[in-house]
C-alpha cells in the first residue's frame, strides 16, 4: 500500500510540475514587448519630417520668382513720359491729335496733355507740374522766361482771333476791321458777350481789346464763364451771344453745329502767335528737360512745320495754323514783310497773309503786328 501511495504521490507531483510548467510557459505575453518595438517603429515615421523639410527650402526658391527688382522698370516708364501743358485751342482744334502720335512713335515716348488756358499752363510750368508748355500770350511768356521759369522759348506758329456773333448781329458790328470799335458797340448795346474769364491767352487778348477801346465790361450782358474755348463757343451759340475766339477752334466747331458767324476779322491786334517753352529743370529732378528740348526741336523742324501748314486745308480750304518757326522762315525766304505788300482791305489782309505765309514765308499780318509791338520777339 505504501508503494502505491508513493507512486500516486509521484504522479501527483509530476502533474503539478506539468501544471507549473504550463503556467510558466504562458508568459508568452512577451510578444507584447515585440509590439513595443512596433510602436518604436513609429519614430521611423519621423523621416516624414525629412520630406517636409524640403518645403522650407522651396519657399526661398519662390521668393526670387517675385523678382521685385522689376520695380525700377516702372520708373523707367515714367522717365519716358513728357507732360505738355497747353492752351485749349491746340486741343479743341484737333491739332495735337494730328501731330503728337508722330512724336510718340518716332521717340518711343508718351505725351500726357494738360489742356487748359495759357495762364494755367504757365502756372503748371512754374510749379514744376509740366515739362514743356505750348501757349499763346507773348507778354505772359516773356514774363515766364524773365522769371527763369523756362530755359528755352521758340516760335511755333500763329493764326488770328476773330469776333463772332449771331447772324442778326444786334450790335451792328459786321464788316468792321477795328476790333476795339466792335467791342465798344457790343458794350453800348449791352448785347450778350461770353468771355473765357480764365486768364487764358484768348481771355488776355480780349481784355487788351476792351482796354484799348476804353471799356470796362460789366453788367448782366457780360458773362465771365471760366470755361475753355469749346465750351464758350457752345454757350455763345446757345445764347445767341458774341465772343472772341481763335480761328482754329471756331472752324473745328463749325463741324459740330456752331452757327455763330465771323463778324470782325483782319485787325492786326488780333494776331495770335504761339510759342513753346521748356520748363527750368531746377523745379525738380522729375522735370524731363532733355525730353522737352527734344520735343521743341521736333515741333519747330521743317517736316513738322509742313504738317502744321497742311492741317485743316482739306476740311476748310485753309490752314488752321500758320507755321512760324525760325527754320521755317529761313527756308521760306525769311525777311520781314514790307507794308507795301499788304492788301488794302483789312479783313482780307489776314486771310491773304495766312495763305501767303504758307506759300512764300512772308506773313503780312505779322508785319503789322511787329509795327504795333505785338509780334514775335
Amino acid at each position: 500500500m505504501s508503494q502505491r501511495l508513493i507512486v500516486r504521490l509521484v504522479l501527483l507531483v509530476s502533474l503539478l510540475s506539468l501544471l507549473v510548467g504550463c503556467a510558466a510557459a504562458t508568459p508568452e505575453p512577451a510578444p507584447t514587448p515585440t509590439t513595443a518595438p512596433v510602436a518604436a517603429e513609429e519614430p521611423t515615421a519621423a523621416p516624414e519630417p525629412t520630406e517636409a523639410a524640403p518645403e522650407p527650402t522651396a519657399e526661398p526658391t519662390e521668393a526670387p520668382a517675385a523678382e521685385e527688382p522689376e520695380t525700377p522698370s516702372a520708373k523707367t516708364a515714367a522717365a519716358d513720359e513728357l507732360v505738355l501743358a497747353t492752351t485749349t485751342s491746340t486741343e479743341n482744334s484737333g491739332l495735337l491729335a494730328y501731330l503728337l502720335p508722330e512724336f510718340e512713335q518716332e521717340n518711343s515716348v508718351k505725351v500726357s496733355v494738360i489742356a487748359v488756358g495759357t495762364g494755367q499752363s504757365l502756372a503748371l510750368g512754374e510749379n514744376g507740374d509740366a515739362d514743356v508748355v505750348l501757349v499763346h500770350a507773348r507778354a505772359l511768356e516773356d514774363a515766364f522766361m524773365e522769371a527763369s521759369h523756362g530755359v528755352r522759348r521758340e516760335d511755333v506758329m500763329y493764326n488770328d482771333f476773330i469776333i463772332l456773333g449771331p447772324a442778326d448781329d444786334p450790335a451792328g458790328i459786321a464788316g468792321l476791321t477795328d476790333a476795339g470799335e466792335a467791342m465798344s458797340l457790343i458794350a453800348e448795346s449791352e448785347s450778350t458777350f461770353v468771355s473765357r474769364g480764365d486768364q487764358s491767352g484768348t481771355h488776355t487778348k480780349e481784355l487788351s481789346v476792351w482796354e484799348a477801346a476804353g471799356v470796362e465790361p460789366a453788367g448782366d450782358w457780360y458773362i465771365s464763364s471760366g470755361q475753355g474755348m469749346g465750351d464758350v463757343l457752345t454757350m455763345a451759340n446757345e445764347q445767341l451771344a458774341y465772343t472772341l475766339s481763335d480761328r482754329a477752334t471756331y472752324l473745328a466747331f463749325t463741324q459740330q453745329g456752331i452757327e455763330l458767324e465771323i463778324l470782325v476779322e483782319g485787325d492786326p491786334v488780333l494776331f495770335n502767335p504761339y510759342g513753346v517753352i521748356a520748363v527750368n529743370p531746377n523745379k525738380g529732378p522729375h522735370i524731363q528737360v532733355d525730353l522737352a528740348n527734344q520735343f521743341i526741336d521736333w515741333i519747330v523742324s521743317l517736316p513738322v512745320q509742313e504738317m502744321i501748314a497742311e492741317f485743316g486745308v482739306e476740311e476748310f480750304g485753309q490752314p488752321l495754323f500758320v507755321p512760324d518757326s525760325e527754320a521755317w522762315r529761313e527756308q521760306a525766304g525769311g525777311g520781314e514783310p514790307s507794308e507795301s505788300e499788304e492788301p488794302a482791305d483789312g479783313a482780307a489782309a489776314l486771310g491773304h497773309a495766312l495763305q501767303q505765309r504758307v506759300e512764300s514765308g512772308i506773313h503780312h499780318i505779322a508785319g503789322q503786328a511787329f509795327d504795333k509791338g505785338m509780334g514775335p520777339r
